[in-house]
C-alpha cells in the first residue's frame, strides 16, 4: 500500500470516529483533523500556501496550495474557497480565517483525504474564537428571555428548516431572522446553541459544494 493510500485510509477511519454527521448519515471530517493525519504521516515534506486573491469588503477569494519542499514550483494540489463577508455567523466576524479553512480543505480533498465527501465542512474549530465575541456581545445587553422556552423543541424546528433550505441566499435570511432567538439561546444554553450552528454550517457547505 502506497504511502498516500495508507493516509487516505486513515482519514476515512477518522471519518467513521469523528465526523460531524448530517442528515442522510453523511459525515463530514473536520479540516484540522485531517492535516492532523497529513502532518503525522508526512511530516513537513510537504507545505501549504495560501494566496488572497479577492477582500473588497464584501466577499473573500483564497486559493491554496499544497507543495513537495524538494520541488516548491510545482504544486500537487490547489483548492479555491469564496465567501461574502456577513453572510452567516462565521462570515460577520472572520470571513477571512473561514475562507482560508475552506480553500485548504479543498486542497486536501483534491488529494483524496476527504474523509467521506469531497466538501470540507466549515471550519468549526477556527470559528470558536469567534464565540467568545459573541457571547460577550450578547451579555452586554442579555435580552429578556421568555419564563419557560423549550429550546429543544426550537432547535429540531430550525433544523429541518435548515435541511429544507437549497441557497446559500435562503441560510443567509434565516441567520438575519433567527438573530434574536439565537442570542436567546447563546444566553440560556451555551452547548445547544453550538449544536445548532454545527448544524447550520455543515449544511452550508453542503449547499455550497453541490
Amino acid at each position: 500500500m502506497s504511502e498516500l493510500s495508507e493516509v487516505m485510509a486513515a482519514v476515512n477511519d477518522l471519518n467513521e470516529s469523528h465526523g460531524v454527521t448530517q442528515r442522510g448519515g453523511k459525515k463530514y471530517t473536520e479540516v484540522a483533523k485531517r492535516i492532523e493525519v497529513f502532518r503525522k504521516h508526512f511530516g513537513f515534506k510537504y507545505g501549504f500556501t495560501e494566496e488572497i486573491l479577492v477582500d473588497d469588503g464584501k466577499r473573500v477569494v483564497i486559493k491554496a496550495k499544497i507543495f513537495d519542499r524538494d520541488n516548491p514550483e510545482t504544486p500537487i494540489s490547489e483548492g479555491h474557497a469564496e465567501e461574502i463577508r456577513g453572510d452567516s455567523l462565521v462570515n460577520k466576524t472572520s470571513a477571512i480565517e473561514n475562507c482560508s479553512t475552506s480553500a485548504l480543505g479543498r486542497a486536501i480533498g483534491f488529494c483524496g483525504l476527504h474523509g467521506g465527501q469531497f466538501a470540507s465542512v466549515d471550519e468549526i474549530d477556527k470559528a470558536k474564537r469567534n464565540e467568545k465575541a459573541i457571547d460577550n456581545n450578547a451579555l452586554k445587553e442579555k435580552p429578556k428571555q421568555e419564563s419557560k422556552v423549550d429550546w429543544t423543541l426550537y432547535i429540531a424546528k430550525q433544523q429541518e428548516a435548515i435541511t429544507r433550505m437549497k441557497t446559500l441566499t435562503a441560510l443567509a435570511s434565516w441567520t438575519n431572522n433567527e438573530a434574536k432567538n439565537l442570542e436567546h439561546l447563546a444566553a440560556a444554553d451555551k452547548p445547544k446553541w453550538t449544536a445548532l450552528f454545527n448544524f447550520w454550517s455543515a449544511r452550508n457547505e453542503e449547499i455550497k459544494n453541490g
